[in-house]
């Protein structure tokens, strides 16, 4: 699994990307907002070994029609979690083990 800075780079690649943007930003859409769900850690002998961090990404689009959540949906390691709409705005939220 690659660091935050890689998966930022694989998101601009699809659409603007904002990793926990505060509240004044100005969003340009279509974009993909994401920030840090959970880490899975792995045990052995009462040790970690390995680490594996989730990440909830949400692509906000006034088109109903866009192809960016198909292009998020194909990652590795992407799962579909729900969708909704808040003022007139679509949202499709993933989950993304990175």
């Amino acid at each position: 699994m690659g660091s935050r800075l890689e998966l930022h780079t694989v998101l601009t690649n699809l659409a603007t990307a904002y990793f926990q943007p505060p509240s004044a930003v100005d969003m340009t859409y279509p974009c993909i907002v994401y920030h840090l769900d959970d880490i899975d850690t792995k045990f052995a002998n009462n040790a970690p070994y390995s680490l594996r961090k989730r990440y909830i990404l949400t692509v906000i689009d006034p088109d109903p029609e866009t192809a960016v959540p198909e292009q998020v949906a194909l990652l590795p390691g992407v799962s579909f979690d729900r969708f909704y709409t808040v003022k007139n705005l679509n949202h499709y939220v993933f989950r993304i083990y990175f």
